[in-house]
């Protein structure tokens, strides 16, 4: 027979489990299943004073360090997190009938690893980066194709260097959810801690 929970943390246990390797396991069939941007994730954000806002960004890293996107630093988005560095992650899978939430503070990502990703981004995207001042009022799209035409005449066939305003952000997860559609309605929930020392995770279940 099975021991009773406790009752100071009914639902609470210790867990030698990874969710960073279960998320890459689901991250691995959302790309075979998902029809278009599996790493689409909607990210979190909030002013000092609390105003939330959100947005769709791609999730272009993940490992035991954290989940990692890139943006321009002087965006709605980048503004906010250096006066607030908290944020939470929504990734939704569809044709999975699945979801995964992340929670906790965030980092910018080294100037080395920025410029390796910027690197390996489509020359017209890196251009881009340089083109639009992200957030920012925006006269019409002319205004926009006209400074992609300067940077592309600036930059001809050399080199692109990162913008200085351009770089990535990690978030530190310091809670993991993991949602799974069962029939009913009566879903499966599953939430990660991490622990104080950052060293290890307990898992509780949520009810639906």
């Amino acid at each position: 027979m099975c021991a009773a929970p406790s009752a100071a943390s009914p639902t609470t246990t210790a867990t030698g489990e990874d969710p960073i390797g279960l998320f890459e396991s689901w991250l691995a069939e959302a790309r075979k299943g998902e029809p278009n941007d599996p790493e689409a994730v909607c990210l979190a954000t909030a002013t000092p004073d609390g105003r939330p806002s959100a947005r769709m960004v791609l999730l272009k890293g993940v490992d035991s360090r954290g989940f990692v996107f890139y943006t321009n630093l002087e965006s709605r988005k980048g503004t906010e997190l250096a006066a607030n560095p908290q944020a939470a992650l929504c990734f939704h899978w569809k044709s999975l009938e699945r979801s995964v939430r992340v929670e906790g503070p965030v980092e910018r990502v080294s100037d080395e690893e920025a410029d390796a990703y910027f690197a390996s981004r489509p020359r017209g995207s890196r251009i881009g980066a340089w083109a639009s001042t992200q957030s920012r009022p925006l006269e019409g799209r002319w205004a926009l194709e006209k400074r992609v035409a300067e940077y592309t005449m600036r930059f001809g066939l050399g080199e692109i260097p990162r913008p200085p305003f351009w770089s990535g952000f990690r978030v530190l997860p310091r809670r993991i959810e993991f949602w799974r559609s069962m029939p009913f309605r009566l879903h499966e929930r599953r939430v990660f801690h991490r622990d104080e020392a950052g060293e290890g995770w307990r898992v509780e279940m949520l009810y639906p």
